[in-house]
């Protein structure tokens, strides 16, 4: 069988997982099944179960059968990353991939700014107080910073975008973890946070932009410093 088949098979699979004819969370059927439903080899098979794996229809382990899953945006973002974190090994691709984040990141403090409810501001408020603590402990202090970040993916109320945030973690980790980190460093960032939140408490979208974007762009002359200095854009 060639590689066309071997399409056809997991446009067909794919297909019957999203009309749930294969259920989520049960396993896939057996390979030999499948050779005799679609008259194709047991390498074509398993090419077939390899690229579902990839795109996140099966979830794969040795010696089981791989369970069928229903791909939402987060598997989407992990199969994009794959290719993604290949693009970033110069500047120009990391600076870019940063700007996607900064715009999205500009739309959510505006929108948390206006519609952010009571047990948003309070769960904003917590990760910022988190982060706070977590100053003189660098190692702690980047999480609680990924943490109060998320939480303006998550006040939009779409699933989507906690799911892009983890993704922008994933793919701008390699850079951001390795930065040299101070509590002095730390405490700049802190109140940038502090700043932002400040702006979305105030109901002030416009304020709350201009606090994430003076946080960013600060955040990436420091990064391209680092890792950049020959290249930055």
């Amino acid at each position: 069988m060639d590689t066309r088949t071997a399409e056809h098979i997991c446009d067909d699979i794919e297909i019957r997982i999203v009309n749930g004819d294969l259920v989520e969370g049960k396993p896939l059927p057996a390979e030999r099944s499948l050779m005799e439903a679609y008259g194709a080899s047991r390498t074509v098979i398993r090419e077939v179960i390899t690229a579902l794996t990839a795109k996140g229809f099966l979830r794969s382990r040795p010696r089981f059968r791989p369970i069928v899953c229903r791909p939402d945006a987060s598997t989407a973002m992990h199969a994009a990353g794959g290719v993604i974190k290949h693009l970033l090994a110069s500047s120009q691709n990391v600076h870019d991939l940063y700007q996607v984040r900064v715009l999205c990141e500009r739309m959510l403090v505006r929108d948390a700014a206006v519609g952010a409810q009571r047990e948003d501001i309070q769960r904003l408020r917590q990760a910022l107080d988190d982060n706070e603590q977590a100053i003189d402990d660098s190692a702690r202090f980047y999480a609680t910073d990924v943490a109060f970040h998320r939480q303006l993916y998550v006040i939009s109320g779409n699933s989507a975008f906690p799911a892009i945030h983890q993704a922008f973690v994933e793919w701008l980790a390699p850079q951001w973890s390795q930065m040299p980190r101070s509590p002095e460093r730390n405490r700049t960032n802190f109140l940038a946070h502090q700043a932002i939140f400040e702006a979305i408490l105030s109901r002030d979208p416009d304020l709350a932009e201009k606090a994430l974007i003076s946080h960013l762009d600060s955040s990436w002359q420091f990064v391209s410093s680092t890792f950049f200095a020959e290249e930055t854009p």
